[in-house]
């Protein structure tokens, strides 16, 4: 399995189309941060022009603060009908997933259910075997374990889609990492990988015993009021109002075409990735999140503390640090084939924004042109 190779920011690959709906900038309600100006709304409708195109088939955008919101939804449901995406639609969320999983595991630490100084091999004693060092649950959190990637079906599109049916368990993945011994040693530098977090679902599941699934919900998704967000596991169906997700694949003639990959067995993924959500509920999230409503504020401090000593480290417990300018934001991006999707925000929740797009090259590398448009006219001061 490719290490998660979009390490820049907001690099989930976005395009939005003409038609964007929007409502008028409005005053968010209980706002104490200071005032901001009002979403742009000019420039993100003209970043959400043109859809469907070869870049993206559909995108949905929210941006809210207390200087007002925006909200816009452009594109198509599905090719074959070309009817209008639907602007609440259920999307795979992608890496998001690891924010609520690493408030799950911040509030178990508050409950002093989890220690996170502890060695994880206190939770899991079989889990990574003699050649590791005691890994502690904050280095997996911040991503500075040291464990190697996984393995998977491949790493490429074409490795990876006559798989799309077939369950491949998380612990086996965990075990294929853990057989490669360690890449570094804990806190020696930061990687980004998705088997931090996979490691961090088995110890919910460990200590609270119940499913992943469970456990988030009423440790996470309940107190945000998230209602349409749930973990698929083994199911490779969106259950739910859902705009179809494509890639874009080069025949062997040089033209090109799109495969619907909507329907995709993401087990694999787990407490990295496997979350279906709606961008309202990923607004609630980190709303909530960031208000201290889901995790105390001693643990939620984790979400914004970088790992010491390490010069380059970008990421956090959960989120990572952008700069743009003068403001600083904490956000995560995510994608699945057919499925991009962000959320950002400044700590004092002024600005906030989440998109979900229907990218046809969600796992390219080079950050969407579309994306970036977007991310632009939504965080800019």
């Amino acid at each position: 399995m490719r290490p998660h190779s979009r390490r820049a920011v907001l690099t989930a690959s976005l395009a939005v189309a003409a038609g964007a709906l929007t409502r008028p900038a409005v005053a968010a309600p209980g706002a104490t941060a200071p005032t901001v100006g009002a979403p742009d709304a000019k420039a993100l409708n003209a970043a959400l022009a043109g859809l469907p195109t070869t870049d993206a088939t559909a995108a949905l955008v929210r941006v809210g603060g207390t200087g007002g919101s925006w909200r816009g939804s452009a594109g198509v449901h599905d090719l074959p009908s070309g009817r209008a995406a639907g602007p609440d639609a259920l999307f795979r969320a992608g890496s998001t997933t690891k924010v609520v999983t690493a408030a799950a595991v911040l509030r178990l630490a508050a409950q002093d259910t989890v220690d996170l100084d502890a060695p994880v091999q206190r939770y899991l004693p079989a889990l990574l075997g003699p050649a590791f060092e005691p890994v502690s649950v904050r280095r997996l959190l911040n991503h500075t374990s040291g464990i190697r990637a996984g393995d998977g079906w491949g790493d490429d599109f074409e490795d990876q889609y006559p798989h799309r049916f077939e369950t491949l368990p998380p612990a086996q993945v965990v075990a294929s990492a853990a057989a490669k011994g360690p890449e570094f040693a804990p806190g020696e530098r930061q990687h980004y990988l998705n088997i931090n977090y996979t490691v961090l679902g088995m110890l919910v599941e460990k200590v609270t015993g119940t499913s992943y699934a469970s456990a988030v919900a009423w440790l996470v998704l309940r107190p945000a009021g998230m209602r349409h967000t749930c973990f698929p596991g083994t199911d490779p169906r969106i259950h739910g109002p859902h705009n179809h997700g494509y890639q874009l694949v080069r025949n062997a003639d040089g033209t090109t075409r799109f495969v619907d990959v909507t329907d995709w067995n993401q087990a694999d993924r787990f407490a990295a990735g496997d979350m279906i959500s709606t961008t309202g509920d990923l607004e609630r999230l980190i709303t909530a999140l960031f208000r201290g409503r889901i995790v105390p504020r001693p643990q939620l401090r984790e979400m914004f503390t970088l790992p010491p000593g390490i010069t380059d480290a970008t990421y956090s417990a959960g989120l990572q640090r952008f700069a743009y300018g003068d403001t600083v934001y904490w956000l995560k991006s995510g994608s699945r084939y057919g499925y991009s999707t962000a959320i950002a925000a400044t700590r004092d929740l002024r600005r906030t924004l989440v998109y979900s797009v229907n990218s046809t090259d969600a796992k390219g590398t080079p950050m969407n042109p579309v994306a970036e448009r977007i991310a632009m006219a939504a965080l800019k001061p």
